[in-house]
């Protein structure tokens, strides 16, 4: 696996730059080609990856989230998308569905569920007070053209 291309940002943990990430991605990604249901996986699994570093990782307290996307010659997406807020005590346990340490607050508690599903491969890496990184790697279906 060789990365043909690489782009990174890092932006504020507010809800209004969910969508920018989401776009952003999307946006580099469609060099790639990819098909509309690709598309809209990765843009699903960026958008909840976001979204928990608004909503878990900083509270209530603004703090950076860094997005880094790979384009590897075996036709993969790879997005980390990372925050350095209070981390994840247990991680199996937040992986679980409907699990969410946010009750009362319309969150569903389905965030990584939903990125395992629009992933082929989802790793979480966490410590307690110091962050967490989210890797999603999705396999698209189309050869790069080299350009």
């Amino acid at each position: 696996m060789t990365v043909v291309n690489e782009m990174s940002m890092t932006f504020e943990s507010r809800s209004s730059n969910e969508s920018f990430a989401r776009s952003a991605v999307s946006a580099f990604v469609a060099q790639l080609d990819p098909t509309i249901g690709e598309l809209n996986d990765i843009k699903t699994a960026v958008s909840e990856a976001v979204t928990n570093c608004v909503v878990h990782a900083y509270k209530d307290s603004i703090g950076k989230i860094s997005v880094n996307v790979r384009l590897t010659s075996d036709n993969c997406v790879i997005v980390r998308i990372h925050d350095s807020g209070c981390g994840i005590e247990n991680i199996k346990q937040a992986m679980e569905p409907l699990y969410t340490t946010a009750p009362g607050d319309d969150r569903a508690g389905l965030g990584f569920a939903l990125m395992q599903s629009f992933s082929d491969k989802l790793s979480v890496r966490s410590k307690p007070q110091k962050g967490t990184t989210v890797t999603l790697t999705k396999r698209l279906s189309r050869r790069l053209s080299n350009g």
